[in-house]
């Protein structure tokens, strides 16, 4: 489906065409049709599926169509992290960029002038909020946010925000806004919590479900059994012998991440990290360099995994095997967005075997284990136990919630 088929306005099509869209994911197509139509929505997709954009379009074409209060604030978007909150600010700018809409992204993290600039805003009122929790309470706390006006509020990866006990927060903010409103609550998985979550917000919404836990069939998948003092080894192996564009390695821990960034770097490769421990504006610089192309090797804690925007990436490499299922997928997904190809590789320890067997578990498949190099000498065999993966059905399906 096209996007010129959904109806929106033509200044937001100038601005889709302009950012080289013209197909819209499946999960638009199914998302758009019933944001227009004005219903809540409870939706689940994958990352990469393109469900920024899913939201954004028919919420800027509303904003752009329907009368609204130019000095209240109409719509709000809350996020897990600043991060997400400036990924989604910079594709809302890109998309309405021949539009009249505005938006600011309101997070925690800066210094007294950001935190001006957004009482200003959030003071004289704003088309599009996006916002990280915490942030906006300390701004709801001082009385001065208009939001009385407000149609329309979006929970973004709220599964994510529950995880790091944003609850009590959200259920906070939600507390200030008009009872009658437009909610739309996106989240990559469905546990049940979520769903008591969405019970108390959403008026009749429609579910969309798409591809939970399932990578795209684009995405190369293999995994290389060592040992945890071959692993730097095994990636400059594996960066030496075939050229890659820029690549994306997750650890998960901050020792990891630095260790390996100095050791690529030392050995004249392009690389640089990103973690929680780094202060905020140098976070920014190096993402801006990596999504520049200044930058060849990001190296970050999972803080990257979910969220984040970036185009081409050809590689992913899992220096420590995810938490679970999920965090895998986040992770890998990170490559093959929109229609291009992209790889996979997971380093697996003998400690890590288990995990490994838990994800291939909720796969349902097991995922190619490659040769090592000789010359790193001598591997484990990968023999995490007797369980076997078991199939996992996915489906695409749209119903009523209730």
């Amino acid at each position: 489906m096209k996007f010129t088929d959904f109806g929106l306005d033509e200044s937001l099509i100038e601005g889709i065409g302009a950012m080289g869209y013209d197909e819209a994911t499946p999960v638009q197509e199914m998302v758009i049709p019933i944001i227009l139509k004005g219903n809540d929505v409870i939706a689940s997709a994958q990352t990469g599926t393109g469900k920024t954009a899913a939201f954004l379009l028919p919420l800027v074409h509303k904003l752009i169509s329907q009368p609204h209060d130019a000095q209240q604030i109409n719509a709000m978007v809350i996020v897990p992290t600043r991060e997400l909150a400036i990924q989604i600010s910079q594709a809302m700018e890109g998309l309405a960029y021949f539009t009249s809409t505005s938006a600011i992204a309101v997070y925690g993290g800066g210094d007294g002038t950001l935190f001006t600039q957004e009482k200003k805003a959030l003071s004289l009122g704003a088309d599009m909020v996006i916002c990280t929790p915490g942030r906006m309470l300390a701004h709801l706390a001082m009385g001065y946010v208009k939001l009385d006006g407000l149609k329309y509020l979006v929970l973004d990866e709220a599964d994510r925000m529950l995880d790091m006990g944003f609850n009590d927060d959200i259920m906070k903010i939600i507390s200030y806004l008009p009872p009658k409103r437009q909610n739309l609550l996106f989240s990559a998985t469905m546990p049940s919590r979520i769903r008591t979550l969405a019970k108390k917000i959403l008026q009749n919404p429609e579910e969309i479900n798409i591809a939970i836990s399932k990578p795209p069939e684009k995405i190369k998948q293999y995994a290389f059994v060592i040992y945890e003092t071959q692993k730097i080894g095994l990636i400059k192996s594996l960066l030496r012998e075939k050229t890659f564009g820029r690549i994306l390695v997750f650890c998960s821990k901050i020792n990891n991440v630095k260790k390996l960034s100095g050791e690529l770097r030392r050995s004249g490769f392009s690389a640089n990290e990103i973690h929680s421990g780094l202060e905020q504006p140098a976070r920014e610089q190096v993402l801006l360099d990596f999504k520049n192309k200044k930058l060849k090797i990001l190296v970050a804690t999972d803080i990257l995994s979910r969220g984040i925007d970036i185009e081409d990436i050809d590689l992913v490499i899992n220096y420590d095997v995810p938490h679970d299922g999920e965090d895998y997928v986040h992770r890998i997904g990170r490559t093959a967005r929109a229609a291009s190809e992209g790889a996979a590789y997971t380093l697996i320890t003998p400690a890590e075997q288990h995990k490994f067997s838990d994800i291939e578990n909720l796969l349902g498949y097991a995922v190619e284990k490659m040769k090592v190099p000789d010359s790193l000498g001598p591997v484990p065999e990968y023999n995490p136990g007797s369980r076997k993966p078991a199939g996992r059905k996915f489906s695409n399906r749209k119903k009523r919630y209730s």
